[in-house]
């Protein structure tokens, strides 16, 4: 059985990615790992993350041994390409092609079967809320929530109910006055249009 890993555009040539792709077909994944950590590549450490990635997804995803795996393929094939400009002579322009790579390491198991684990599947999470509803709707019982306008009016009475508790004296007079709303905000209201008009006819002093 064969396990795969994959990585797409990595901003290395594919013929620099190569390179390293021969110097691993063939190897066990301990040694190929050995190998990657003092290997002078630029792409050794994207390698080494790439092998690491495949090797634990053998050992989650299917239960096989680190020990028992080796690399059985090397895919490095040419990605997108990044196209840029270089100015040259006579007002010319040279293209530049910025190559990248998708690489692909396939894994094997050296024995079949060896060492290999059980893998638990993941247990599904229930969700508990439809059976709620299923319960509600069968009783006759809905849920009733309070729109947020509702919750904003009563937090507006008890702000005015503390605000008359503390002075009352202002209450009375605007209650006899036949107002309802606060003095302050009546207050920001004839100022803000007083400033509206000395804006609109503001002479320029010469």
């Amino acid at each position: 059985m064969e396990v795969k890993a994959q990585l797409n555009n990595l901003r290395r040539s594919p013929r620099k990615v190569r390179l390293v792709a021969s110097a691993l077909r063939g190897l066990d994944a301990k040694e190929a790992e050995n190998q990657l950590k003092f290997l002078v590549k630029g792409s050794a450490p994207d390698f080494e993350k790439l092998l690491k990635s495949a090797v634990s997804n053998a050992e989650n995803n299917f239960g096989f041994s680190k020990d028992n795996l080796y690399i059985k393929d090397v895919i490095v094939n040419e990605g997108t390409k990044l196209k840029r400009w270089l100015p040259r002579a006579y007002g010319r322009a040279s293209l530049i092609l910025k190559r990248t790579s998708n690489v692909e390491v396939v894994l094997a198991e050296k024995v079949e079967g060896k060492d290999r684990k059980k893998v638990e599947k993941a247990q599904t999470i229930k969700d508990v809320r439809p059976e709620k509803i299923k319960k509600k709707a069968e009783k006759g019982e809905e849920e009733e929530k309070e729109p947020a306008y509702a919750r904003a009016s009563v937090g507006e009475e008890e702000k005015r109910e503390a605000m008359k508790e503390k002075e009352p004296a202002r209450f009375e007079s605007r209650s006899e006055l036949g107002g309802e709303k606060e003095f302050s905000d009546e207050k920001r209201k004839t100022t803000g249009a007083r400033g509206f008009f000395r804006r609109v006819f503001r002479r320029k002093s010469m």
